[in-house]
């Protein structure tokens, strides 16, 4: 409709067009007013970690284990044990998120058991890590008699699953079906058209995914405490508790020894730097793509 209408008198402008104009410029000020609280509230929270978890970075924080209040100890051992932990999980996961997320593209769209699959990874997605670490408490350690690093792992991984699932599906439906159908016409078989065309011209987006769910399990905590526990000593062993940076953050961040306090600023950084720096990965790789 336009901007104006023409009367007996000539032409006046449409009271619609501008109830729509101020419509627009309400809605524009509002998003810009709600950007701009969350960048004010992201900047301080990094502003805070900054300003509180630089003053512990040093070199015994970073390459001396945890310890006793007043004995210099670090965080060495929480830093490898949650690399070691996350490492498993990913691997646990990625071939796991892959493979459903695979089926539900290309073997799943008319299928009843497809649509409970899709539905069950979707429930996963929302639900609390708390609960995840008590259900592999019920299977693994429980049973078991003791934490373990492999039942971290498995939670980690329980938590990653879904993300993977549901980007790779997402990714693969974005081919176009004339990939797929040039494949077919050249004889290839389906899994062959599934895996070297459909997945490879995906890769990216299934990239993505991978690193979320990286950043998304890399800072849980719940579960851990309900797997691997922790652990003051270094561990090695996936059979026995093994220290990790977020159980150290929330162990020493209610401790009454300034020490340990500062330590849990300085651990809060480096995870917070961590998923920034995975956060910026995918955001390359998305570019790249």
């Amino acid at each position: 409709m336009n901007a104006v209408q023409k009367s007996e008198s000539g032409w006046r402008p449409n009271p619609r067009a501008a109830g729509r104009r101020r419509s627009d410029r309400l809605a524009t000020v509002l998003g810009m007013i709600a950007a701009g609280i969350l960048v004010l509230v992201l900047a301080s929270i990094l502003w805070t970690l900054l300003s509180r978890g630089l003053a512990g970075l040093s070199f015994a924080a970073l390459f001396n284990p945890m310890g006793p209040p007043g004995s210099r100890g670090g965080l060495a051992n929480a830093i490898v044990g949650s690399l070691i932990q996350t490492a498993i999980a990913l691997l646990i996961a990625t071939p796991l998120g892959l493979g459903c997320g695979i089926y539900l593209s290309e073997y799943g769209e008319n299928n009843r058991f497809a649509s409970c699959v899709r539905f069950v990874s979707d429930v996963l997605m929302s639900v609390p890590s708390i609960l995840v670490g008590l259900f592999v408490y019920q299977i693994l350690v429980a049973p078991l008699g003791h934490f373990s690093a492999i039942a971290g792992s498995v939670a980690l991984a329980i938590l990653a699953v879904p993300i993977i699932v549901r980007t790779t599906e997402d990714m693969l439906r974005l081919v176009p079906v004339a990939m797929r159908e040039a494949g077919a016409a050249l004889g290839a078989a389906r899994w062959r058209v599934t895996i070297f065309l459909c997945l490879r011209s995906a890769k990216t987006g299934v990239l993505t995914g991978i690193l979320l769910a990286l950043a998304r399990v890399s800072g849980e905590t719940a579960p851990l405490l309900f797997t691997s526990l922790g652990n003051q000593n270094w561990s090695f062993s996936l059979n026995r508790p093994m220290a990790s940076l977020p159980v150290a953050i929330y162990q020493y961040a209610g401790a009454s020894y300034d020490d340990w306090v500062q330590l849990a600023w300085a651990g809060a950084l480096l995870v917070t730097l961590g998923v920034l720096a995975i956060n910026i990965a995918v955001r390359f790789s998305a570019r790249r793509g």
